[in-house]
């Protein structure tokens, strides 16, 4: 089988400090990729300390923490493998595994990772939106108030279905761009996206569901403190992080604009989930409204099966 043609990541790469990961001002004679290997370490290992704070299972955060010293130790450009071989090429390093390997991708990509972003509570989707070429902060700013949306997928599918044309600033040509620029960006950070074969169970989702709201409603889960919605930076979003056979899910209720606005979210329940194998996916349950289901809690965009399995 030939080669992998090298993979162009994004440029800059976000460090400490506002800098950009750059080799030629890399100061002190450290090697060519040095300080972006320190770096994503060190998230790593963020990660392993509050997923253990968290009360997540020890095993998980083991992962992290040996993941993070298998970077540190790595004699070549974490960014330099990526590129020449994508995510596989971590994924084959020892110690990584697809989820983690996808986790650097992210990183290398856009400078951020949403997972520890959600374990610190200072996830901001106009940042993520940022990372998207042709959209600025006040652009991030407007599809965030015109259309409310928290991802980079919901983001595509808006510039795919018309409603990005809707914000302010975006026309068919910008939309054009977005959506280009988008398939690009996703097919590298996630080549392989969780569809619903690769997904849990609604049954284990609902699960999950039920487990967290019990826990908050008894104050038996730790809280962190988001940084949106939250003037006063009470720590007030009760986070779960469970497990199901070889599933990890994290579960936390929506904090976003539109939860705010609909007064939801004490009812929308964000489950995000992975397992070793496949990386990470995200499903949002909540009370239906209408219809059949009107009363019953069902997982969006699989409500048929919550129907059928009910």
């Amino acid at each position: 089988m030939p080669a992998p043609s090298p993979v162009p990541l994004p440029v800059p790469l976000a460090v400490p400090g506002g800098e950009a990961q750059n080799e030629r001002t890399q100061a002190g004679g450290a090697r060519p990729g040095e300080r972006s290997n320190a770096w994503i370490a060190t998230r790593l290992r963020q990660a392993a300390d509050l997923l253990t704070v968290q009360d997540a299972s020890p095993f998980r955060a083991t992962a992290y923490r040996r993941a993070a010293d298998t970077i540190a130790g790595l004699d070549k450009d974490v960014r330099a493998v990526a590129e020449a071989g994508g995510q596989s090429a971590l994924d084959a390093i020892p110690g990584i595994g697809p989820s983690i390997a996808a986790a650097i991708m992210e990183m290398l990509g856009t400078g951020r990772w949403g997972f520890l972003e959600r374990l610190k509570g200072a996830t901001d989707p106009e940042a993520q939106f940022c990372s998207v070429p042709g959209i600025g902060r006040e652009l991030a700013r407007k599809i965030q108030e015109t259309l409310h949306l928290d991802s980079l997928e919901a983001l595509e599918a808006a510039a795919h279905d018309g409603r990005l044309q809707r914000v302010p600033g975006f026309g068919q040509r910008r939309a054009a761009m977005v959506r280009n620029a988008l398939a690009e960006l996703l097919s590298r950070l996630r080549p392989r996206l969780a569809v619903a074969a690769d997904e849990p169970e609604v049954a284990l989702l609902l699960d999950v569901d039920r487990e967290y709201r019990a826990k908050a409603a008894s104050d038996e889960l730790r809280k962190i403190a988001p940084k949106r919605f939250n003037p006063t930076g009470e720590a007030w979003l009760p986070i779960l992080h469970t497990e199901r056979g070889p599933w990890h899910f994290t579960a936390l209720y929506s904090n976003t604009a539109r939860a705010h606005q609909l007064g939801r979210i004490a009812d929308w329940v964000v489950i995000y989930f992975h397992r070793d194998t496949k990386p990470e996916g995200r499903r949002t349950i909540v009370t239906e409204s209408q219809g059949p289901a009107r009363g019953r809690r069902v997982v969006r965009g699989r409500e048929a099966e919550c129907t059928a399995a009910s």
